[in-house]
């Protein structure tokens, strides 16, 4: 087994921690008897990069892709195509022995705190089976302290860890999968939808929460989210997702500040805005968004685009996802209209 399988050289703080490389995640859906074979483009040739340390917020619409992204990055899907390097080892390259034994640096905290945890067995053994699989406990009673300590840690009593996850609230059951995923002292977790099926009150704790334990632990977070306004607080970085390509990324300040793709515009104006007394223009998409089995030519979001006067490339050239005109440091925009008028208003 080669050191890459177990032992990872990570860079230096602010640098790239995770380097996503052209990554395609398709399904195969069978036809009739004389139907040909089709395709799920869930996720399309996908390219990013994760710091070490900061929060990278994922958003779109429902289907679009994000989660199968997270999923696909840690490799609890296998990709279609594409590359994933975390520090110097390249996850893509990974057998399954070492893969497993990797497993410990990449964590995943899911969006169903209770679907995602085991109801035949108790919290104490959940917790403690990472640690079991990983040999990060030494006996017995190391392994009690390790999980007395986790759920303190996520605001839980040490006695939870003799209950089982139906005894617990949602919020309750979350900090439990949060609890699970640190057992093992990851460096990256992709957080998917983490609060989505919680109560308002209990998504801001969550939130706290996970950014105490990034400061404290010095984690890098892939966030995946709909929530616009929970997305703006807790990232660093902005990627917009539609149809299983990101269309634009920036940090958190340039995208709420000055969106530039014409679908990242359109989602933010769907964000509540508390000052009655501040107008803004929301933008009304039309259409549904095309299934993934049968993508548009050209760009994907040129049916639903509300810009006049498209240029012709919109309807049979693929954007590529460029940094277009003055516009901030890493602010990445794949559209044919931004290219053309750069930082000018296109709605």
């Amino acid at each position: 087994m080669s050191a890459a399988a177990t032992d990872v050289k990570l860079p230096a703080i602010g640098g790239p921690l995770l380097q996503v490389d052209n990554l395609k995640m398709h399904f195969p859906v069978k036809g009739g008897l004389f139907a040909p074979k089709r395709v799920v483009r869930a996720v399309d040739d996908v390219s990013l990069e994760i710091r070490e340390g900061e929060t990278l917020g994922l958003v779109g619409e429902s289907g679009c892709g994000k989660s199968t992204l997270g999923r696909a990055i840690l490799r609890l899907l296998e990709p279609t195509a594409g590359r994933v390097r975390f520090g110097d080892t390249q996850v893509s390259d990974l057998g399954t022995e070492p893969l497993r034994k990797f497993r410990k640096q990449m964590q995943m905290i899911f969006q169903d705190p209770y679907a995602s945890l085991n109801p035949r067995m108790t919290v104490g053994a959940t917790i403690a089976e990472p640690l079991a699989i990983h040999g990060l406990a030494g006996s017995r009673k190391d392994s009690d302290d390790q999980v007395a300590a986790l759920l303190a840690k996520v605001g839980l009593r040490p006695d939870a860890a003799h209950r089982y996850p139906h005894e617990f609230s949602g919020g309750q059951r979350q900090r439990i999968g949060i609890a699970r995923a640190l057992a093992v002292s990851p460096r990256f977790i992709v957080a998917d939808e983490p609060i989505s099926a919680l109560d308002v009150s209990i998504q801001a704790q969550i939130v706290n929460l996970l950014g105490d334990l990034q400061q404290e632990r010095k984690l890098t977070y892939l966030f995946i989210s709909h929530d616009l306004k929970i997305v703006e607080f807790i990232s660093d970085r902005v990627a917009v997702m539609y149809l299983g390509k990101i269309v634009e990324i920036a940090t958190a300040g340039d995208m709420y500040a000055m969106p530039m793709h014409p679908y990242s515009k359109a989602l933010l104006s769907a964000v509540p805005v508390p000052d009655p007394t501040r107008k803004t223009k929301r933008v009304i998409l039309e259409g549904d968004v095309p299934s993934p089995m049968n993508p548009p030519s050209g760009c994907a979001f040129h049916p639903r685009c509300p810009v006049k006067d498209k240029p012709p490339e919109c309807k049979t050239k693929l954007p590529a996802l460029l940094q277009i005109g003055k516009s901030g440091p890493g602010h990445m925009v794949a559209c044919h209209v931004v290219e053309q008028r750069g930082d000018a208003p296109i709605l």
